[in-house]
């Protein structure tokens, strides 16, 4: 049997090139001890990758050259050497930009299919749902009246957190997005308060028009122009969440920061960053509190779907040009 995995050949300066990876035929590994055999059904592309290609020192590992990358995948066990995991179960775990994984028992999550979509515990109900829902409700200190400002809002965790807020009471949610349809999806059918296209015009004039009373907290996803435009429409006492910057992740020169950063001592702002991965405490509460919005249909979700293994590499690169609605997903 044959398996295919896709490796980092160089890493990318700029933007990724097609040459700076491969899709590779490998053998399907054999499960060794304490590992599970799984064939992947969904795999992951997130922003967060990008950063995985460099060889700079950051939070997280580079991607090492010649091997298999890594990302979020959930799919059936079709061999196990585990206890507690047997064949046919369905698990979540990150050996993901590849058909079949080997993965140690301890590092899969067991997820159920009848209970929810598995494309789901890469999105809504998983890593990109608690992203959102710790970001807003720990690192931003979301109270209900909050006025609340997301950026990339019509992605997988900026359109969470905008109906996270709603549905905690926010006073006033905009979101930022690159399409009018994107626009319209965000306050039709995810109920914000207001939103706007951030390519029709200055994100500065666009927010003041869009929040005349300014914002309380702005849940950050581009960096750039949305940051200093937070900045300065930002309340007394005001809180910025950075959870991303995709703006700045393919610069080959450092971005110049905000200009507007002595506005912080006159509102006594703060900004923080923050990782999912210290706050996965926050799981079962998660699970617990969204799982109902989901099902009942009060958190509406979209995924943008893209079929086959040799497609992955595209997805991604959609993802950072922005094709994606909703959580991008690869479907094998």
């Amino acid at each position: 049997m044959i398996n295919r995995e896709w490796h980092l050949l160089s890493r990318p300066v700029g933007w990724p090139k097609s040459e700076d990876f491969a899709l590779v035929e490998t053998p399907v590994p054999t499960p060794g001890e304490g590992q599970v055999l799984v064939r992947n059904e969904y795999l992951s592309v997130d922003p967060y990758m990008r950063g995985r290609m460099s060889a700079a020192k950051s939070y997280v590992a580079p991607f090492e050259l010649g091997k298999a990358m890594q990302g979020g995948a959930v799919g059936e066990v079709v061999a196990s050497d585990a206890e507690g995991i047997a064949v046919g179960d369905h698990v979540l775990h990150f050996s993901g930009w590849r058909e079949y994984a080997a993965v140690d028992a301890r590092n899969a999550v067991k997820v159920d299919p009848e209970a929810a979509p598995l494309s789901t515990y890469l999105g809504v109900l998983g890593m990109t749902g608690l992203t959102a829902y710790a970001g807003l409700l720990r690192t931003a200190s979301f109270k209900e009246g909050d006025s609340v400002f997301v950026s990339g809002a019509a992605g997988a965790v900026g359109g969470q957190v905008g109906q996270i807020a709603k549905l905690k009471g926010a006073s006033r949610v905009i979101g930022s997005a690159g399409s009018d349809e994107k626009v319209r999806l965000l306050t039709e059918e995810y109920g914000f308060d207001a939103a706007f296209n951030y390519k029709n015009g200055p994100v500065s004039e666009q927010l003041r028009t869009a929040a005349p009373d300014g914002v309380d907290v702005y849940f950050d996803n581009v960096g750039g122009d949305h940051l200093e435009a937070a900045i300065g429409s930002l309340n007394q006492g005001g809180r910025i969440a950075v959870c991303g910057m995709i703006s700045v992740y393919n610069n080959t020169e450092p971005a110049p920061g905000p200009r507007n950063l002595a506005r912080l001592i006159q509102t006594r702002g703060r900004i923080e960053g923050f990782l999912v991965s210290d706050h996965y405490d926050l799981q079962p509460q998660f699970v617990q509190e969204v799982g109902p919005w989901v099902a009942s249909g009060a958190l509406k979700y979209r995924e943008t779907v893209v079929e086959g293994i040799e497609n992955n590499l595209e997805a991604f690169l959609g993802v950072l040009r922005g094709d994606n609605t909703g959580k991008m997903i690869v479907k094998l």
